[in-house]
Order: C-alpha cells, then sequence, then structure tokens
C-alpha cells in the first residue's frame, strides 16, 4: 500500500512494538538479572517529530523493561503498555481513551503476536527484519532492521505525506 498524503493526514495514533521494533530484538541480561536494551537516537528524533506534528505515539509491548519505561519517559510517550499478552485488547482500551477509531491509527511491528494489530489499523509496517508472517500482514515494509532507524523512517515516511518537513525537535 501506498502511503498518500490523504492517509498520513488520518494518522493521529502511531503504536509502537519494543523489541524487534525499537531494539534490534537482542535480549541483554547482567549477572543480576538486570536488562539492558540498546535503542537508536535517531528512532527516538523521529518519535519526536512525529509528536511535534500532532500525532500521539504509543507502546505496546509483550515483555515488562524498566530500561522501556526509562526511554519512554525520556521521548515524553504518554501511552506505554508493558505486559500486554493481548496487545489488540491493550489497543482497544487505548482507542477508547483516546476517542480515536482503529482507521486513525499506525503500527510498526515484527513478529506475530503483533499480527492482530497490524491487520486493524489502516497502515501497518513491519522492520526489514521482521518474521515473514508479520512482512506479509504488513502494508509497508522497512528498509532499516528493527532498532536501527526503522521508526525513524516510518514516522519520516509519515511527516513527508503529511507534507511536514523533517525539522530539529526542541
Amino acid at each position: 500500500m501506498r502511503l498518500t498524503s490523504t492517509l498520513a493526514r488520518r494518522i493521529e495514533l502511531l503504536v509502537l512494538d519494543v523489541d524487534g521494533v525499537l531494539t534490534d530484538g537482542s535480549l541483554w541480561f547482567g549477572a543480576s538479572g538486570e536488562q539492558f536494551k540498546r535503542f537508536h537516537a535517531r528512532d527516538g528524533h523521529g518519535v519526536k517529530l512525529l509528536q511535534q506534528a500532532g500525532v500521539t505515539v504509543a507502546v505496546i509491548s509483550g515483555r515488562r523493561s524498566r530500561a522501556v519505561a526509562a526511554r519512554c519517559r525520556e521521548l515524553g510517550i504518554a501511552h506505554v503498555f508493558q505486559g500486554a499478552a493481548n496487545k489488540s485488547a491493550v489497543f482497544d482500551r487505548l482507542l477508547t481513551k483516546l476517542q480515536l477509531t482503529a482507521d486513525r491509527a499506525a503500527c510498526i511491528g515484527d513478529d506475530t503476536p503483533d499480527i492482530p494489530l497490524m491487520l486493524r489499523v489502516a497502515f501497518a509496517v513491519a522492520v526489514r527484519d521482521a518474521h515473514p508472517l508479520a512482512c506479509a500482514a504488513a502494508d509497508r515494509i522497512t528498509t532499516l532492521p528493527g532498532g536501527t532507524g526503522a521508526v525513524r523512517e516510518v514516522c519520516d515516511w509519515l511527516l513527508h505525506a503529511r507534507g511536514a518537513a523533517a525539522r530539529t525537535a526542541s
């Protein structure tokens, strides 16, 4: 599916998975059980630019991580749902809270738990290294793999299609 300016302007919500989308999918554990995650700075900048353009960004993740909570706080992402076994049910609650419908949302996923959500939104994206079933459910696939700027790529697509130039976030 081509991302038209009409479709891009309808998007008011971008939902992100974390592992494999905002990160490269690696799970790093220290000797004491602490978790580490690596995030790409360009993804964060893209999120900020999209928020400045009036698009709400939310995170729905199947795992729980203090690193994710900290990164989302830093980026000003107010809607963060971790430990979500049923992402579609969480998405329903989020839509109700934001008074939106699924045809006003886009999402980025990388694996089979993301597919039910991908099938519901107006514009579904899979990262380049996503599971083949997630790629099949996507309207478009990024050129970059997860955790390496793929989220920024999608933010730029949305901003460009909306006619908003990528500018410096404050």
